[in-house]
């Protein structure tokens, strides 16, 4: 734990105090966004401290030139850049002609900042005095609207307290932005023209390179003691801003306020020539229920994702508000609606990273929204790897790779590989395994096959052949070998054997085979297609089943593990227990050569594997390696402690469990890896939603049915979490003393709980 000023609380994330210090990473931890967009919980009133300004529209972002000390074939000529949007939340306010600004008032007092995630709103509150003496109270409240997601709102109220004052508010747009983020510095937009119509005012613009055509817009209102002001601003127009000013005389504690509609709309959604219009039409119906109707709407919103996400916690309110946080955040970035979108490590918190997907997607995401919407959600991720083969081919081609072999991008926008570490980006080529897996595990759970004749089957062709062209067969250890990897432990770079990478291709190839016989003896037409189309034969899948059957793992006889990689016990094993606290995080302490030659791993790596395949070993193999390896890792990943969560809950090691859970669902919250600032690690996020239900829920599905363990930490009183398996939702519950099953649904549902068959009937509280 770096950070401890977050105030506990069941639903809300409350910060009491103003402190410069902690601006920037608040304004990552109050972050909103609606899936379309999100944005940092920046102030809407000018601040001149220390600060990082982030608005992010979902799908638009510049291919930034891959800058490197020195160039390598095969590097990929850009790394994609999220990108920092033109500003629409900006309101500049003037007291007597006083600028109001945090840093440089001389006094703020009864500072409070909630994000509401109940409801989906983020609020503001103090008392300033400001350099003129005057001094305010000010309350603000913002959200970007889930159902008109190109559209957010702010109420902005301000009262003068020891007189009477002139309050000026400049509500505006801004295009002439930067990235935090940046190679080149590179100009990534062009504004292409700013104008106004009345009380409304357009930004259009368009990305360099990328040519994504966007208008910011926005509309504002002001009020005294809520009533409406009928009063023309005046319009200050420059080539990349368009401000209004409005100034109203305001008696002492009486209220000055300005509500302000802004938001964009995009050519991804519109034509590119009809986007003043579309902003029109979405501040229209946006106004004419205004700021209160609008917010009504959010919280009926947000109450029906938790209706069916949430998880409860009796008894410890700093985990409940940790998960809360984390299932909060996941639905802030994506809802499913579109397919051609996926879910960015950072989300609409900060521009680390870059890209909109990494393998985390598959790895974590993918059960978390399986589980709690409806399975088209968890179709609609894996129908966005199956648009993008043919690009993963052709990355694959670049190096070398032919017949159809396909490598997946580590990092990517548009199915291209836009990641520039080479140790990264050529050689942690695992990525391609967590896609066949989640193919695997969509089908395991929703029971839906037709995803396989229909487009997954292509994809595990491509990967299976990649796997093949990548194993080398070694005349030493008569065996296929797989050199020159980065497995997910990212502190060892270009080691061979990586145990997790050759067990995925070995899996990998066995499943792809699998999936041929089933779509070739039930989908007579797809498999004629698909065969017609990749022109696989016999020989060819003879040759896949060979290295198969003959790939090497790495093991020790003397720990009775697999070993991470061939050379892993030639380093000095200190366990982190003996390193000294002052070289944490090593990452940010040690060179790359010395974090290189040393035995700490920085998240699960064969654990990963064992986490993926735990039906394959037995319960003694799992504490053996879960003992072995857990001592040298500093979880310096946001992707390790829930991995290891789950497995310490398995093996009933329930305080370890806990101490895991914790790390994971308040990773963010109490700045962990001293990074916050930079942005939340959003798709870790949903690793904690699975330490719950995976690891002190114990739910797997065997044979086609939910299988449950259920345990419960010492600290908790009670638990309860849903999930939606085949389009019946289950709600469990567990407490000290027992585990309840409640069933929604017009059937019965048959489980196993504790290796004991159970029937759930609808509306039928079940006891074990």
């Amino acid at each position: 734990m770096n950070q401890d000023y977050i105030q506990p609380d069941n639903w809300s994330i409350i910060e009491e105090g103003f402190d410069a210090d902690r601006v920037k990473s608040s304004e990552s931890l109050f972050s909103i966004g609606n899936g379309a967009m999100g944005q940092r919980a920046n102030f809407e009133e000018k601040y001149t401290g220390a600060t990082f300004q982030g608005s992010y529209i979902a799908g638009v972002y510049y291919p930034d030139k891959t800058r490197v000390g020195w160039w390598k074939n095969g590097y990929p000529e850009y790394f994609a850049k999220v990108l920092n949007a033109p500003n629409w939340i900006g309101i500049n306010v003037l007291v007597n002609k006083e600028q109001l600004d945090l840093f440089t008032c001389k006094e703020v007092r009864n500072f409070r900042r909630e994000l509401n995630m109940k409801e989906g709103w983020l609020s503001r509150s103090f008392v300033a005095i400001l350099s003129n003496n005057v001094e305010v109270e000010v309350n603000t409240k913002r959200f970007l609207s889930l159902d008109l997601d190109e559209v957010g709102a702010i109420n902005f109220n301000i009262t003068p307290i020891n007189g009477d004052a002139e309050i000026t508010f400049q509500p505006y747009l801004d295009a002439g932005i930067t990235n935090e983020d940046t190679n080149w510095d590179d100009k990534f937009w062009d504004t292409l023209k700013v104008s106004s119509e009345g009380e409304r005012a357009f930004i259009e613009a368009k990305t360099m390179k990328t040519g994504f055509h966007t208008c910011a817009f926005m509309e504002s209102s002001v009020f005294i003691n809520n009533e409406r002001q009928d009063q023309k601003p005046e319009v200050d127009k420059q080539a990349n801003t368009i401000a209004f000013s409005y100034t109203v005389s305001v008696l002492a504690n009486k209220t000055a306020s300005i509500h302000k509609f802004g938001g964009y709309t995009v050519d991804r959604n519109h034509n590119k020539n009809q986007l003043v219009f579309a902003a029109n039409k979405a501040l229209e119906t946006a106004t004419k229920l205004g700021f209160h109707a609008l917010l009504a709407n959010q919280k009926e919103a947000w109450s029906k994702i938790w209706e069916m996400s949430d998880i409860t916690i009796d008894g410890d309110v700093k985990a409940q508000q940790g998960i809360r946080f984390n299932i909060f955040q996941l639905n802030q970035t994506y809802l499913g609606k579109d397919s051609t979108l996926n879910i960015g490590p950072k989300g609409f918190t900060g521009e680390k990273y870059g890209g909109s997907t990494y393998w985390d997607t598959e790895a974590y995401c993918i059960p978390f929204y399986m589980a709690t919407k409806d399975q088209k959600v968890a179709r609609s991720l894996l129908k966005y790897r199956y648009n993008h083969l043919d690009k993963a081919i052709e990355n694959a081609g670049k190096l070398g790779f032919k017949n159809g072999a396909a490598l997946y991008p580590m990092v990517t926008m548009n199915g291209e590989e836009c990641h520039n570490e080479w140790e990264i980006t050529f050689e942690e080529i695992h990525r391609n395994g967590a896609i066949a897996f989640a193919i695997y595990n969509y089908y395991r759970y929703t029971g839906d096959f037709s995803y396989i004749p229909e487009m997954g089957l292509e994809v595990l062709i491509g990967i299976a052949r990649f796997w093949q062209q990548r194993a080398t067969f070694s005349t030493e250890k008569n065996q296929y070998v797989i050199l020159g990897v980065t497995g997910p432990n990212e502190y060892e770079n270009n080691i061979n054997n990586n145990f997790y990478t050759n067990y995925l291709a070995k899996w990998c190839i066995d499943y792809a085979i699998e999936n041929i016989e089933k779509v070739k003896e039930g989908y007579r037409e797809d498999y004629l297609r698909i065969t017609g189309k990749t022109k696989i034969t016999h020989e060819e899948l003879d040759h896949w089943k060979k290295v198969a059957d003959n790939m090497y793992f790495p093991y020790s006889e003397k720990h009775q593990v697999y070993l991470q990689q061939d050379g892993f016990l030639d380093k000095e094993l200190i366990t982190v227990a003996d390193l000294p606290k002052a070289d944490r995080p090593i990452n940010q302490k040690w060179s790359w050569d010395r974090i290189l030659r040393s035995p700490y791993i920085k998240q699960a790596d064969t654990l990963q594997g064992l986490y993926f395949f735990e039906d394959q070993f037995s319960t003694e193999e799992l504490k053996r390696h879960f003992d072995f390896y857990e001592p040298f890792t500093v979880h310096e990943s946001s992707l390790s402690p829930c991995v290891h969560s789950i497995q310490a809950a398995k093996l009933d090691q329930m305080d370890q469990a806990y101490t895991f859970y914790l790390r994971t669902s308040r990773l963010d919250l109490d700045d962990y890896n001293k990074e916050v600032d930079e942005g939340l690690h959003i798709t870790s996020m949903a690793g904690t939603w699975m330490s719950i239900v995976e690891g002190f829920g114990g739910m797997r599905i065997k044979n086609d049915m939910l299988n449950f363990e259920p345990r419960i930490p010492k600290e908790w009183e009670a638990y309860s979490f849903k999930v939606n398996f085949r389009d019946q939702i289950l709600k469990v519950n567990v407490s000290q003393s027992e585990t309840t099953f409640e069933l929604e649904g017009d059937t019965a549902l048959n489980i196993v709980v504790n290796s004991k068959p159970v029937t759930v009937s609808p509306d039928n509280l079940v006891k074990v």
